[in-house]
């Protein structure tokens, strides 16, 4: 019960902390105004991380390329964690498992993105309806638009379809590929007998 514990805890924090580092990464690719209170947030809980990481990793095509990483070994050392604290015994000497490790960090990080793109569309929907000259608005615009304009067919009369189409093609996408690409990466983990 306690290892169980655990590793609810640990997979929360680092749950939260790659969401965070993914808006942060996010954000810059939408070119959001950092001078905004979340965006502020953002920066304030993540830069010990990835300011030390940028001077390992250059940007890639003006893309934050340090943030994405140090997300993706946020992910890998969490799993590694939560391996280490499972009552099965994995073989961690295995260049296999390594490798489905280091996968299975990148699938992570994809479908953390698919979540926090899922939020943000019902976040931005619901405030749409509610209180649609929010502050967090023209941030949450930012972040969306890129994908709802794709989906511009789904209007009917004055009532835009867009969120709920994207939202069921992202749920479809995390049920089809990103579950059998887990779970192919989830078998090819080495157990020691």
């Amino acid at each position: 019960m306690f290892y169980e514990t655990l590793q609810f805890l640990l997979r929360t924090v680092s749950d939260l902390f790659v969401l965070v580092l993914l808006l942060r990464f996010y954000l810059q690719v939408a070119r959001a105004p950092f001078k905004h209170p979340v965006c502020q947030f953002v920066l304030a809980v993540t830069n010990f991380a990835v300011i030390p990481a940028r001077r390992l990793i250059p940007s890639l095509r003006g893309y934050d390329a340090a943030t994405l990483a140090v997300g993706w070994g946020v992910s890998m050392v969490s799993s590694i964690l939560i391996m280490a604290l499972n009552p099965i015994a994995y073989d961690f000497t295995s260049p296999q498992t390594w490798v489905a490790l280091a996968l299975l960090a990148l699938l992570y990080l994809f479908k953390q993105s698919l979540n926090l793109l899922m939020g943000a569309v019902i976040v931005q929907a619901v405030m749409s309806w509610v209180n649609p000259y929010n502050p967090l608005t023209p941030i949450l615009d930012s972040l969306t638009r890129p994908y709802l304009r794709h989906f511009g067919f789904a209007r009917v009369g004055s009532v835009d379809l867009a969120p709920l189409v994207l939202f069921l093609v992202i749920q479809v996408i995390l049920m089809l590929p990103v579950r059998f690409l887990e779970s192919a990466f989830l078998m090819q983990l080495k157990v020691l007998m």
